[in-house]
Order: structure tokens, then C-alpha cells, then sequence
């Protein structure tokens, strides 16, 4: 307290030092402080007439005041029949030469009232108050009375208890509740208004003693002249002498009689049968003294006050003689906890009292003492993760204490309602407070209090660091402190409540919710133990029992109502049994129901005496969801979440647990719940559960919740930067995804991805004249570079990027603030934005010509749009062409091998690439090879393939012959073949690829009706059910407009079900070979009479449709037949006529020809028949060898063979199948031959097929290339059946060359 001053101090200001010593405690440090200021002012040679008149004033003023109060300083007396007294002398010493003296008595020593008396002895109590503290209030009253008696001056001793202050400037005595001083300490932090504390009670190790010990510890090198005394009732001082650094003990041996200590265990099992007999108990035993033992007053120990009332009742029933009930415990008024200090004439005194009896104040004459062994005790529990206040068994020293209060006066008895063996077992001493509470709740005091952090302080016992962090943890989660942990306002208003702090988050949650009073209910009842009983043997009758309590979506809500059927109950009941009764009958226990209405008063009364405003039950009943909100502020870390794949649920930090099997909730499963606890027995589970809502999380937990953000992206319609938001909860997943606005999250990712997005990609809506001009001057260096195959000619996106950047300020974050800021900026610049061309390219594009790239490929009089991608992989890369649908079926696929100039280069130098090694190793160096085959295609038809001319280049530059199927084109990179966009009249792509062939198939008959359609608009050329020619001539060819572009089409006759029709075709070849079929139709119209007759003039068809039923039943061989004598006998060879004068001609003709024809296919049919069925004799055993000549056979002879089959060749079939019997005679003799010569037949005609199929799918005229069919069945007799003479030569070789010849092109 002494400052240090910096000069030496002058003899006027050692004798003001000397006389502030003796001046007010209180008065001093200001007193100093004057003088330290007066010292530097004269130091400094400064006027100090005013500090000088204050100083001297001040100290006269304390001085006087001290002087006062030593000369009425009380002069105490001491009964030397008191232990302690008989110690006084060292008592005295040891007080006056140490600052900490403990002083270790057994109650009734006298110590609580003569250790005050021994301090003012010793002339302390002058410069400021003896201050004594007592654990409770009760306590605090009486021994202020006691000791104002002793002094025989009230004034002289004061007390201060909540809500009563009787302390004055005369008391030099002040009692008080550790609490009070505790308190104190916020306002005056040095206790200057104490020149001596006594803590007394301290083996009991509430709180607030641990707290002031651990205080007073850290104060006592400031206050060198403070005095403090510490008394213990148990022998187990050595732990406060350590705390306070070895300070002596001074043991005094309590003033006691012998006590007999009698056994009388109660014999119930049942908890609320036990409490029952514990009240008859107790009556029995008072009689039995009393009748036995003498008269005597009683002091019966009782766990709480509604034991004492229930006890008070049972005692006057009984009417024991004279007796005199009183009941003594913390609650009651000052009045009637006088009444146990008067003395009683009748000696019958029954006092009813609480462990407030045990050691805080001694009843007077006492010589039974009746204990029930228990007590109610603040405990924490861990599962639960409150501080439920239970009635549990009082340890040894407890027990010892309540037996020491009858040994006073004379010898005592006391009555043990629980046997000897069942004291042994108890423990030694009761658990410091700080053991038994929550950690938070003590951290939440010690802020309240400015204690300091919890680490730091000088407890008795320090908790465990790990119990700390949990207790800090659950602080957080109650909102309680902030991340640096300090008391937030909720803090704040959660210290004000003397309640377990989850259990006080939910009180102002209720009131924050109006639903105070449910809360009130639930809270109580989660702070004790749950009255549900479910014997094992019973657990379907409780279960129906307690049905009418159970919530389908609340097992909180079940309290509420188990509340209302006790209130219920104990309204109406006729006796404490019948009560009792009706509790089991629905399996519920009457003392825990009675316990939890304790609980529930005393958070009633701790809500009236804050204010807190409390919600009517039936006017103004809280919601279910009110209720829950408020819960769950207590519960945030019994959150769990539903897993899809079982019924576990998954709880906070990964813990997985199950509903408990006896919840309401058990087959709901809701997908999010609350617990009130989660316990680990056989299973983890969660008790008391209900369903919540997540959305309720999110608020409530706000301060817990993470908030991921991820996918930050670019919305063109909102013209801002959005990302997800994931919502967590110690790792559940509260909000899944929630779009959120990115700009206010992180501003300057926004403003990067606002730029990159709207500004460098162009994806925003704008119709400002900066981001029109910037497209179109992109879009063109683009174009440059999809033409060059090249992404080196535009600046990439970073240099587009750092643009803008420079340019656009650093709050811009979206297109709002953008569109502000730009119209601002371009009043001055109206260009400030603009790109120039070199701000965008890298270098030149002097190859790109439109030459080498042209926009447009001209076919015939059609300009078709070409566009270009530089993008591997993409199905646009490379050149694509729009084609409309009526186009489709009339292009020619071979000018689109030869692409664009500007491509074809690379197209030829990879098929050179392609070539078998033999021929490329000739082509070297293929770079410049690929340069002269580009010189000598110069003047090539860009309307034929580019394989075939390409192949013939190549063997004239490399000196040999090159066959087109030498190259291989599959090889070749998508983007060297020309990608099809088909598209229709307005535009709308139908579909693309490479693949023209395959499009023709997919839309080809679209695109034929497509044209029609064109055509019908301009041309009324179409006709349809003509049974006659009657419509004129028809033209081969007409022109009509399409779209402004002038279009051949083809007109011909087609069949149709029961006449003829004009069609138009958009090819020639499909409208010839409609024609001829249409004519042969029509005359089938003319001839019909003579068509009718044909099947009544085949008088051997009967015998040859038998021999032939293997190939088709007789209608069909008869409708075969008939078709091919039509074909040949209406057109033949002749050419299809398109005017009425050749189409008589052509009938008059084919009535002529039918009979001739008649009897050449009735020939021909016959020959065939017999060489047949002696075939098939020949192969009807099954091989591979008869299988491969059935399946040569079924080339030849199918159904429909005969108008299928060209004329010029029908009269060889028979021959071509006694070729094959010939073969399969021979075949024995030499089956390697004819194996050897078959597969090379086979390969021919492999090549054919597929030749035939690709011509087809091209659209191309296929009759150049049908008869080569023809030619491989010549070669077949030509190897297998030499005698049957061929009318060509024929080989292998040679048709090789004649297939390499009409596929050349």
C-alpha cells in the first residue's frame, strides 16, 4: 500500500506517514496518494498550500474517527468454561504474530463466537471491521445476536445477509455470509473495510469459501496488515495451513458429554415406503426416549424443508405430551428461527432442522439428536450435464458433527435411522463443492466475481485442466462467454442465477420465448431424477400406465403433463397413502415427484426474485415449439441427426447414438431430435428426445454454427457472385446448401469472379457500348484463331483480367455496383472500357485469308455457312457445315473429303502418315512429299474422292501402285472431317456429326419429305390414286425457288396400296427406280385381265412349289413369279416412258412378251427345282461345310429370288447350283483346296457387300457395281466346276482388278 516516493522523505512527511498508519483502512490509500502528489509537487518547487490543507484535513479527520472507535472499542468477557477460552492466551499470540492463523475445534468449542471476541482483545476492529463470515444466512443472524449478547452491546456487532443490511459506524463486528464478502470484493477489491476476516465453517468447502480462501491467498501481500482466521470444524486443518504457507493450526477440543450412538435401520425397500416409514420412524424413536431416557430436547436432521413439514405433520398426529415442533432451516423468517434459541420450560422441544444445524450454529440444550443420515446435496452430473440437487447419504465427519450437538449440556443420545454397517461404508468426508459442481457454473462465478481466469487462481484444490477446457466448452455453447472467453450479456445475466447454468439458459430462453412457466416444469425435472419407474418385471403394465403421459413428438412435453396429473393428484387426495397409491398404480415415484416440486418452487422463487416474468398456464400457455426453442438453448451439443441407412442418429463431434427404447419418439424416428441426456449403457442412447427442426438450430445456435462457403460462381440472371452455404453443428449438417450472396462473404474473391465471368467471358447481361464493342473484337481474334488451329493469337484470360482490374475500383463486387460506377466513370470517358485490337492479340494471323478459310462452301447454286473450333476433344472441333434437311439426300459426299485449302495440307500429310511402312519409307521427307501431292491435286475433281485420287498421286510420286485402301482414314483426327450441322427451315439444328452416311439414315426420309413440301409451295407436280395415264407428260427433271435459291427436282410414278402416285424425289437415281416400279404398277392397272390369267396358265406349278417349300409357301412363290414375268415383260430392258404415246407403245408390247416370258421363267423355275433338291440331299447332314453351303445357297434361292434376281442372270441359277453340288462331290477328294479357294471367294465377296452398303448410304447409283455380284458366282464355277463353262474368263486376279477399277472413283 506504501507508494514509493522519490526524493527522501522530510521529517514533516514521516510523521504524516506515521499518522496515516493509524487513520481509517478506508481513508488510506487516498491519504497516501496526497501525499505522494504533495512529495513530487514540492520536489518540483510547485505551489502545494491546497494538497497540503486536504492532506491534514483528511487525516484528522480519519485519525479522529479511529480515535472514536478504539475509545468505544467493546472490552469482551470470556467464560472460561468454553474450550477455546481456555486457549485464549495462545490463541491471542499466535493472532497477534501471524497473518493467518487456522484454528481447528469441534463444534460447541465456542470458537464462532469467542475467536471475535479474542480479535477485539487484541485491539482489532479499530481501523476498520472484524468481518466474520458464516456459510449461511441463518447461521450469520443468530451468531450476530449471540455475540451482541456476550458484548452486551448490539450496535457493537452488525450482519449483512441478501436483502438485509444491519451494519452501522458503531459495529466493529460485522457477520456476514461468505457470499456477501465475496461480492464485495467487485467493489472493494483490497476489502479495506475489514482490518481482520474470519472464515469460519470452512471444512464445509462451499464455493464461495474456496473461492474467498483462494482470494484472500493473492490479497495478503498487498495488505501485509490484514489479519485472517480460519476455522474448521474437522481435523482436517493440514490442507488450509498449506493453501496459506504453512500457517500454524490451533487445535481446541469441543466442550461435549459422552454421546451414545443407537442403530435403527428402516426396513422398506421401496424409496416412497421408506419415506414413509422414516416419518413413523422418527416419531417412534422420540417417543421411545422420551419414555425410556427422560425428557430432553430434540434435534431431528432432515434432508430439506418438505421432509420437515411432512415430519412436523406426522408429529402432531401423533400428540406426543407437551411437545413443542420447530422448524429450523435457511428459508425461514428471522422471527421463527428465534424461537430455537428461547429456552422451554417443558423440556419436550422437537427442533426439525436442516444440515444447517450440523455446524453453522449451535441449538441450545439439546440431549437427543434423531439423524435420517441424509442430506440435500448440489451435485453435477456428468450424464446429464446439469447440477441436479439430490438427496443423498451424509459422509462420516457429517454424521460425527450431528451426534456432537447433543453432548452439550449433558450426556446424549442419538438415533441413526440406518445401521452401523452402512456409516462404515460412508465416506470420510463430504466433497469439497467445487468437486461436486459443474465447472461452468464455477468459471461463470469467477468471471461474475473478476476472480480472474480459472487457471490462475490459488484454489484449495484445483480442478483438472481438462475439466476446465469442458467447462469453458459448455460456456461456449451456452453463449455464455465470446471466443476470447469473456462473459457476454448473456454471461452476465446467466451469473445472476443460482442455477446450473444449461438449467439457467433455459430460464431466460423461457422468458425470451413466453413459455417461462413450462420451462420452469421441464427444467425442474431435468434436474432430478426422472419419477418413471419400469421394473423389469413390469414393464408392458408401465408402459400402459404411463401412457396417457406420452407426446408423440416430445418426450419434454410428457413432464408437463405428468406435472398436471400429481398437481391433480395431490388436490384431491384423501391421505399421503392413497397419494402413494396412486403413484404406483401408474408406476410413478411420490418421492421424486415431491422432490421435483421442490426444485420447481426454488427456480420459482429464483425467477420472482430476478424479475424474470413468468407466462399463465392456462391464459398464456406456451407452444410446443416455443417450449423446444427454449430447451434446446441448453441442449445444443445433444443435437442428433437421422443416418438413412439404420436408426442410429448422428450426434455431436461423430458420437452415433439410438433413441432410448422407452421414448415416445422410438418408431417416429424424426429426422432431426433433442436430447436432454446421451448415456452410454449396452448402447449409447439418447433419453428424453424430441423432434426439432433444424431451422431452429441455426438461430439458436448462431454463435457455434460454422459456416462453410463453397462454389463461389457468377449468376448472369442476378448479376452478382452467389456460393453455397453449408451450415454445421459440431459436424451435422444443419443446412446442407443455401445459396448465398458471395459479396458480402469474401469482396475481393467477388470482384475477381465478377471480372473474370461478366467482364472477360462476356457472361452478363449488358447493353453498354464498351461490352458490344470488346465482344465483337474477341469474337474476331477467336475466329482467327479456331481458323489457325492456334491459341496463341489472343492474350489469355489473365491479361483480359489485370484489363479491368487496373480500371475498375476495389468495392466493386456485382453488377449493380458496376452499372453505377460505369455511367459515373463514362461521363468523363466514354471509351474508359474499351479494348483495342493490340491490347488483345499476341501476335499477327497473316496465313488466315479468306482464301485458305472461306466462310462459305459453295454447292451448286446453294452458299452454305461455314464456321470454325480450335477445341480437341469438342464434337465442333474443327470445320463445320450447315446443311439444311431438303439438301441432305442431294450432296455429294466426296467434295466434302477435301475440306477447306486451309486444311487439307495436314489431312494429306497424316494419310501419307497412315501408309504401310513399305510405301511411306519412300515418302520421305513427308512434309515435303506432302507438298508435291499437293501440287499434283491441284487439278483433281473436288467432287470425286479424295482416297482414290490421292492414291493414284501417291504411286506416280513414289513409283509404284497404291491402292486407296492403303490409307487408313480412321486413323485421322476428328477435325479432318467435316462436321454436319443439319438444320431445318428456321434454323433449328436436327442434329450433327461426321458421320454423313449415318445422318442420311437417321433424317434422309425427313429430308424427302422436307423437299416435297418445298416443292408443293411452287409445284403442283404431285398427284395421287391414278389408276390410268391421264395426267400428261412426265418431265424428268423440274426447276423450282426454295428460300430465293433455285432447286432441281425429280418427278417419277410410285406404287401405292390400290393405285398410282406422282412423286417428287431430290435425287435422280431414287426417282428412276421409283419410276420403273410405277409404270410396271400402273400397267398391271391396263393388263389386268391378262396379269389374272397368269396363274391359271403355269400347269407345273404344283410340283415345283413342292419341291421349293423350303424357300417359301406356294402364294408367295406365285406372287415371285408373277412379279418377275411383269418386270420383264412390261419394261425389260426397255426405258420407263413419261408420255402417254410411249406408255400405249410399251403396253402394246408387253402383251407380246407375256407369253414368251411366261414359258422362259416356268423353264428356268424348273431346271433350278431339280438341281435343288438334289443339293440339299447332298448337304442335309449338318458341318461346317454343309452349313457354309446353305448359307451360299440362301444367297441365291430366297424368297422373292425370281424378281429380285436381274434377267440376264436368271438362267444361270441353275447352273450356279449345280456348280455347288459339283463342288460338294468334289470336295472329298481335296477339301484343303476347296477350302483355300472358297475363303478367297469369301473375301471377294466380303468387300462387295460392304462396297454396295457404303454406296447405298451415300445415295449413290448402285448398278455400275451389282453385277461384279454376278461376276464372284462365275468364279465360283469358274474354281469348283470347270466342265460347266463360264461366258467370260475368270480369276481371281482378274476380278480383283475389275472391283479395284469401279471403286476407284
Amino acid at each position: 500500500m506504501n507508494p514509493t516516493v522519490s526524493s527522501p522523505i522530510p521529517s514533516s512527511e514521516q510523521n504524516y506517514l506515521q499518522q496515516i498508519a493509524d487513520t481509517q483502512l478506508a481513508d488510506r490509500g487516498n491519504l497516501e496518494r496526497l501525499l505522494h502528489r504533495l512529495n513530487q509537487r514540492q520536489a518540483k518547487q510547485q505551489p502545494c498550500d491546497k494538497e497540503l490543507r486536504e492532506l491534514e484535513a483528511g487525516i484528522a479527520k480519519s485519525l479522529a474517527k479511529s480515535e472514536l472507535r478504539r475509545s468505544r472499542l467493546p472490552r469482551p468477557e470470556f467464560d472460561e468454561n468454553l474450550p477455546v477460552n481456555q486457549r485464549k492466551d495462545e490463541l491471542s499470540e499466535a493472532i497477534a504474530k501471524h497473518q493467518v492463523v487456522i484454528v481447528c475445534g469441534e463444534t460447541g468449542s465456542g470458537k464462532t463466537t469467542q475467536l471475535p471476541k479474542i480479535c477485539l482483545e487484541l485491539g482489532r476492529g479499530v481501523h476498520g471491521l472484524i468481518g466474520h463470515t458464516q456459510p449461511r444466512r441463518l447461521a450469520a443472524r443468530s451468531v450476530a445476536t449471540r455475540i451482541g449478547q456476550e458484548l452486551k452491546s448490539e450496535n457493537a456487532v452488525g450482519f449483512k445477509v441478501r436483502f438485509t443490511d444491519k451494519t452501522t459506524d458503531a459495529s466493529y463486528i460485522k457477520l456476514m455470509t461468505d457470499g456477501i464478502l465475496l461480492a464485495e470484493t467487485l467493489s472493494d477489491p483490497y476489502l479495506l473495510k475489514y482490518d481482520t476476516i474470519i472464515i469460519d465453517e470452512a471444512h464445509e468447502r462451499s464455493l464461495n469459501i474456496d473461492f474467498l480462501l483462494g482470494y484472500i491467498k493473492q490479497l495478503l501481500p498487498k495488505r501485509p496488515e490484514l489479519k485472517v482466521i480460519v476455522t474448521s470444524a474437522t481435523i482436517d486443518a493440514d490442507r488450509f495451513s498449506q493453501h496459506f504457507a504453512g500457517a500454524p493450526v490451533m487445535e481446541v477440543s469441543g466442550r461435549t458429554f459422552p454421546v451414545e450412538v443407537r442403530y435403527q435401520p428402516l426396513h422398506a425397500v421401496d424409496e416412497d415406503d421408506q419415506e414413509l416409514e422414516m416419518e413413523e420412524a422418527i416419531v417412534q424413536a422420540i417417543e421411545n426416549l422420551w419414555r425410556h431416557d427422560g425428557s430432553g430436547d430434540v434435534l431431528v436432521f432432515l434432508p430439506g424443508e418438505r421432509e420437515i413439514r411432512e415430519t412436523a405433520e406426522e408429529l402432531r398426529k401423533a400428540k406426543l405430551r407437551d411437545a413443542e415442533i420447530l422448524p429450523l432451516f435457511a428459508r425461514l423468517s428471522n422471527e421463527d428461527q428465534q424461537r430455537i434459541f428461547r429456552s422451554s420450560s417443558s423440556g419436550r422441544r422437537i427442533v426439525l432442522a436442516t444440515n444447517v444445524a450440523e455446524t453453522s450454529l449451535t441449538v441450545p440444550g439439546i440431549r437427543y439428536v434423531v439423524d435420517s443420515g441424509q442430506a440435500r446435496i448440489k451435485r453435477y452430473s456428468p450424464r446429464a450435464k446439469v447440477e441436479q440437487l439430490l438427496v443423498e447419504k451424509i459422509s462420516q465427519a457429517s454424521a460425527r458433527q450431528r451426534s456432537g450437538r447433543c453432548g452439550r449440556v449433558a450426556s446424549g443420545i442419538c438415533v441413526r435411522l440406518y445401521d452401523e454397517a452402512d456409516f462404515n461404508n460412508r465416506s470420510e468426508f463430504t466433497d469439497p463443492e467445487i468437486v461436486r459442481s459443474s465447472l461452468a457454473a464455477v468459471i461463470l462465478r469467477m468471471a461474475a466475481l473478476k476472480l480472474g481466469h480459472i487457471d490462475n487462481f490459488p484454489f484449495l484444490e484445483a480442478p483438472s485442466s481438462r475439466l476446465i477446457s469442458d467447462g469453458y466448452q459448455q460456456l461456449r455453447e451456452l453463449g455464455a462467454v465470446d471466443v476470447a472467453d469473456q462473459l457476454t450479456p448473456i454471461g452476465k445475466q446467466l451469473a445472476r442465477l443460482p442455477v446450473d447454468p444449461r438449467i439457467g439458459r433455459m430460464l431466460l430462453a423461457g422468458r425470451d420465448e413466453h413459455c417461462l412457466a413450462e420451462i420452469l416444469i421441464i427444467a425442474s425435472a431435468l434436474s432430478a431424477q426422472d419419477p418413471r419407474e419400469r421394473p423389469f418385471d413390469a414393464k408392458e403394465a408401465a408402459a400402459r400406465a404411463q401412457a396417457k403421459f406420452v407426446d408423440d413428438k416430445s418426450d419434454f412435453l410428457s413432464f408437463l403433463r405428468m406435472w398436471e396429473f400429481f398437481s391433480e393428484a395431490l388436490e384431491n387426495k384423501t391421505s399421503n397413502r392413497q397419494l402413494i397409491n396412486l403413484c404406483h398404480e401408474h408406476f410413478l415415484s411420490y418421492l421424486r415427484l415431491r422432490e421435483w416440486r421442490d426444485l420447481h418452487r426454488q427456480l420459482s422463487e429464483i425467477c420472482q426474485d430476478l424479475d424474470l416474468q413468468v407466462n399463465d398456464l392456462k391464459t398464456a400457455p406456451g407452444t410446443p415449439e416455443q417450449i423446444l426453442k427454449a430447451l434446446m438453448t441448453g441442449l445444443l451439443g445433444n443435437i442428433g441427426f437421422k443416418q438413412p441407412e439404420n436408426d442410429e442418429y448422428l450426434g455431436a463431434r461423430g458420437i452415433k447414438f439410438n433413441i432410448f427404447p422407452g421414448s415416445g419418439l422410438k418408431k417416429a424416428r424424426p429426422k432431426w431430435i433433442i436430447a436432454a441426456e446421451v448415456v452410454e449403457t449396452t448402447k449409447i442412447y439418447g433419453r428424453c428426445v424430441a423432434a426439432i427442426e433444424p431451422e431452429w438450430v441455426e438461430r439458436i445456435a448462431a454463435h457455434l454454427v460454422n459456416r462453410h462457403y463453397f462454389d463461389p460462381h457468377w449468376e448472369k440472371t442476378s448479376a452478382q457472385v452467389n456460393a453455397s452455404e453449408r451450415v454445421t453443428l459440431y459436424g451435422l449438417p444443419i443446412v446442407p446448401k443455401r445459396r448465398v450472396h458471395f459479396g458480402k462473404i469474401d469482396p475481393v474473391a467477388s470482384r475477381e469472379i465478377f471480372i473474370r465471368e461478366a467482364l472477360v467471358n462476356f457472361n452478363y447481361n449488358s447493353r453498354a457500348k464498351f461490352f458490344e464493342h470488346n465482344k465483337a473484337l474477341i469474337l474476331d481474334v477467336q475466329d482467327l484463331e479456331h481458323k489457325a488451329r492456334r491459341q496463341d493469337v489472343l492474350v489469355d484470360d489473365d491479361a483480359l483480367f489485370a484489363f479491368f482490374d487496373a480500371k475498375i475500383p476495389a468495392d466493386i463486387v456485382n453488377g449493380a455496383g458496376f452499372e453505377a460506377w460505369r455511367k459515373l466513370i463514362e461521363r468523363d470517358n466514354a471509351r474508359h472500357l474499351f479494348l483495342a485490337r493490340d491490347d488483345l492479340m499476341q501476335h499477327g494471323a497473316a496465313a488466315v485469308t479468306e482464301e485458305q478459310f472461306p466462310e462459305f462452301f459453295r454447292l451448286n447454286d446453294a452458299k452454305l455457312p461455314l464456321s470454325y473450333r480450335f477445341e480437341p476433344a469438342h464434337p465442333l472441333d474443327g470445320v463445320t457445315i450447315t446443311l439444311p434437311l431438303h439438301l441432305l439426300n442431294r450432296v455429294n459426299h466426296a467434295i466434302f473429303d477435301w475440306l477447306v485449302p486451309g486444311m487439307i495440307r495436314e489431312k494429306i500429310t497424316l494419310l501419307i502418315k497412315s501408309l504401310p511402312k513399305a510405301i511411306r519409307r519412300i515418302c520421305v521427307p513427308v512434309p515435303e512429299f506432302a507438298t508435291k501431292m499437293l501440287v499434283e491435286l491441284d487439278n483433281a475433281s473436288r467432287t470425286e474422292p479424295l482416297l482414290p485420287q490421292l492414291a493414284q498421286a501417291v504411286g506416280r510420286g513414289a513409283g509404284l501402285i497404291v491402292p486407296s485402301d492403303a490409307f487408313n482414314p480412321r486413323d485421322l483426327p476428328p477435325h479432318l472431317q467435316m462436321n454436319f450441322k443439319i438444320v431445318d427451315d428456321a434454323g433449328q439444328e436436327l442434329a450433327q456429326g461426321r458421320d454423313l452416311i449415318a445422318l442420311r439414315a437417321q433424317l434422309g426420309e425427313a429430308a424427302q419429305i422436307t423437299f416435297r413440301d418445298a416443292a408443293d409451295d411452287s409445284v403442283s407436280i404431285e398427284k395421287t390414286g391414278i389408276m390410268k395415264w391421264d395426267f400428261g407428260d412426265l418431265p424428268a427433271k423440274i426447276n423450282f425457288k426454295r428460300q430465293g435459291r433455285s432447286i432441281t427436282g425429280f418427278p417419277g410414278l410410285v406404287p401405292e396400296e390400290d393405285a398410282v402416285a406422282i412423286r417428287l424425289f431430290d435425287t435422280e437415281y431414287a426417282a428412276a427406280r421409283a419410276h420403273r416400279d410405277g409404270v410396271i404398277c400402273l400397267l398391271k392397272f391396263e393388263l389386268k385381265d391378262h396379269v389374272k390369267q397368269l396363274p391359271k396358265s403355269l400347269p407345273t406349278f404344283n410340283p415345283l412349289a413342292l419341291q421349293l417349300r423350303g424357300i417359301c409357301n406356294g402364294d408367295e412363290l406365285m406372287d415371285d413369279i408373277v412379279a418377275c414375268i411383269c418386270d420383264r415383260a412390261f419394261i425389260g430392258e426397255d426405258d420407263a416412258p413419261r408420255k402417254p404415246k410411249e406408255f400405249d407403245g410399251q403396253k402394246s408390247r408387253a402383251k407380246v412378251r407375256l407369253p414368251s416370258v411366261r414359258d422362259a421363267v416356268m423353264r428356268i423355275l424348273a431346271e433350278l427345282a431339280q438341281e435343288y433338291v438334289a443339293l440339299n440331299k447332298l448337304i442335309a447332314k449338318p458341318s461346317p461345310f454343309a452349313n457354309a453351303m446353305t448359307e451360299l445357297l440362301g444367297q441365291l434361292v430366297f424368297k422373292g429370288f425370281l424378281h429380285n434376281t436381274p434377267w440376264e442372270q436368271l438362267p444361270r441359277l441353275p447352273i450356279y447350283v449345280k456348280a455347288m453340288r459339283i463342288r460338294a462331290e468334289k470336295r472329298v477328294a481335296n477339301p484343303q483346296r476347296d477350302g483355300q479357294r472358297g475363303a478367297e471367294i469369301n473375301e471377294l465377296y466380303k468387300r462387295w457387300e460392304a462396297e454396295m452398303l457404303k454406296w447405298e448410304k451415300d445415295g449413290r447409283d448402285t448398278t455400275p457395281l451389282a453385277p461384279f455380284r454376278w461376276m464372284i458366282e462365275e468364279l465360283r464355277v469358274g474354281l469348283f466346276a470347270q466342265e460347266l463353262k463360264t461366258p467370260y474368263p475368270v480369276s481371281v486376279k482378274r476380278l480383283t482388278k475389275v472391283f479395284e477399277d469401279l471403286t476407284k472413283h
